[in-house]
C-alpha cells in the first residue's frame, strides 16, 4: 500500500513533529519509534509511563436492549451479565472454532456496549455485527469521530490522575466515562503491556490536546509500534493475525481463562455461539497443537515463521512471535508445538538460517504482569 493512500490517525502531525519515523501498518501510517529508540521506549514504559497511539483500532457502540443478548450469540463470553461499568476480553468465533478477531466489550450502562476491535480486522468485524445484530440493535461505527490513546507504565497513574483523580480509584478492567480538559472521555484501567495503565477513548478533535497534555509530563515518553510489540510480547499476549487467527481455537491458543464459565459445556448458558462444540471437544479431550513461551537458549532472536523441530529434526511446530525482550535482556518467542511438547522445560528447537537455536518451552508471562486489582 503506497503512503499517499494510507490512513492518518488524529495525531498523525504530532508523530511527525516528535521525530517518528513512519511506517504503514493495518492500512495506516503509523509510528514506529521515536528518537529515543525502542529499547528505550519499552524500558521507559516498564519503569514510568509510555503513550501510544492506538487511534488505528476500530470503536464502535451497540445500543439498545437486546445488544447484550444478541452480541453473545458471536462471543463465547458472559456478556448478558457484565456489570455496568466494566469491561471483559472477547473473541469473535467462527463456526470451525477459530478465531475471526478479538475484541475489549464494555458495558456502559443505560443498554450500552463499547466495543473496541484490531485495526486490521475492523471492516471486517462492522460487517459481521451489521449481518448478524442488525435486526437487534442499533450500531455505531465510531473510527472517523473517536481517538483512542494508552497511557502504560507503572507512573500511569499518578500522571492521569493530575487532570482525574478519580482515575486512581478505578481497578483492573473497569471502565467509566472520566472528564479530561473539559472533555468527556471513556476511560478503561486496560492495557496491551502487561504493565497498569489506562486506554482513553477521546472526541478526535481533542485528541491531539490531551496528548500533548500528557506528553507534557515529566514522567512520560511517546512510544511506538516496536516496543509495544516487545512490551505485548514479554507478556506472553496474543497478537491477531499472528498468534491467532480463524484456523486457531480458543483452547489452541492459550485463551480457555476467557471462554466465561457461564458459556461452557457445563454452564448455565452453554454454547450458542460459533464452533461452540469443537471449542468444547477440544476443552475436554485436548487440542492437537497449543501456543507456548519458548525461551532461547542463546542471544539469537527466533522470528515469526520459524520451524520448530524436536531432537530427532522433525518439524513438530512453529513460531507465531518473536524477538529481543529488553526487561528480559534476552530473546523470546511464542510459538504452536504439537501437544506431546508443551510441558514446562522441554527442549526443542528453533531453525534460523538453517541452524539449529536451542529453545526451552516456558511459562508465560516473561514478564510478571502489573495490572492494578485494588
Amino acid at each position: 500500500m503506497s503512503e499517499a493512500i494510507l490512513h492518518k490517525t488524529p495525531l498523525h502531525a504530532l508523530h511527525l513533529e516528535l521525530g517518528a519515523r513512519m511506517v504503514p501498518f493495518a492500512g495506516y501510517d503509523m509510528p514506529v519509534q521515536y528518537p529515543l529508540g525502542v529499547m528505550k521506549e519499552h524500558l521507559h514504559t516498564r519503569a514510568q509511563a509510555g503513550l501510544f497511539d492506538v487511534s488505528h483500532m476500530g470503536q464502535i457502540r451497540l445500543l439498545g436492549a437486546e445488544a447484550a443478548g444478541a452480541l453473545e450469540a458471536l462471543v463465547p463470553v458472559d456478556i448478558v451479565d457484565l456489570p455496568v461499568g466494566m469491561q471483559r476480553y472477547a473473541m469473535f468465533t467462527a463456526e470451525n472454532g477459530g478465531i475471526l478477531d478479538d475484541l475489549m466489550v464494555a458495558n456502559l450502562g443505560n443498554d450500552t456496549l463499547m466495543l473496541v476491535v484490531n485495526a486490521a480486522c475492523k471492516d471486517q468485524d462492522l460487517a459481521h455485527l451489521r449481518q448478524h445484530l442488525g435486526n437487534h440493535c442499533q450500531i455505531e461505527p465510531l473510527f472517523e469521530e473517536r481517538a483512542l490513546l494508552a497511557l502504560q507504565g507503572p507512573a500511569a497513574v499518578s500522571v492521569l490522575q493530575r487532570l482525574a483523580p478519580e482515575v486512581a480509584n478505578m481497578t483492573f478492567m473497569q471502565f467509566a466515562t472520566v472528564q479530561l480538559l473539559g472533555v468527556d472521555c471513556y476511560v478503561s484501567r486496560s492495557g496491551y503491556t502487561g504493565e497498569d495503565g489506562y486506554e482513553i477513548s477521546v472526541p478526535t478533535a481533542n485528541a491531539e490536546a490531551l496528548a500533548r497534555a500528557l506528553l507534557a509530563e515529566p514522567e512520560v515518553e511517546a512510544i511506538g509500534l516496536g516496543a509495544r510489540d516487545s512490551l505485548r510480547l514479554e507478556a506472553g499476549l496474543c497478537l491477531y493475525g499472528h498468534d491467532m487467527d480463524r484456523d486457531t481455537s480458543p483452547v489452541e491458543a492459550g485463551l480457555l481463562w476467557a471462554v466465561s464459565k457461564s458459556r461452557r459445556a457445563d454452564g448455565p448458558r452453554a454454547g450458542g455461539f460459533p464452533g461452540a462444540d469443537t471449542v468444547f471437544a477440544q476443552q475436554q479431550d485436548g487440542a492437537a497443537r497449543k501456543r507456548v513461551g519458548l525461551l532461547p537458549q542463546e542471544r539469537t532472536p527466533v522470528r515469526e515463521g520459524a520451524e520448530v523441530v524436536d531432537d530427532a529434526g522433525s518439524v513438530v511446530g512453529r513460531i507465531c512471535s518473536g524477538g529481543f525482550g529488553p526487561t528480559l535482556n534476552a530473546p523470546v518467542a511464542m510459538g504452536y508445538v504439537e501437544a506431546r511438547f508443551t510441558k514446562l522445560d522441554t527442549p526443542l528447537w528453533a531453525i534460523v538460517r538453517g541452524k539449529r537455536v536451542a529453545l526451552k518451552v516456558s511459562r508465560m508471562p516473561f514478564v510478571p504482569q502489573r495490572y492494578y486489582r485494588g
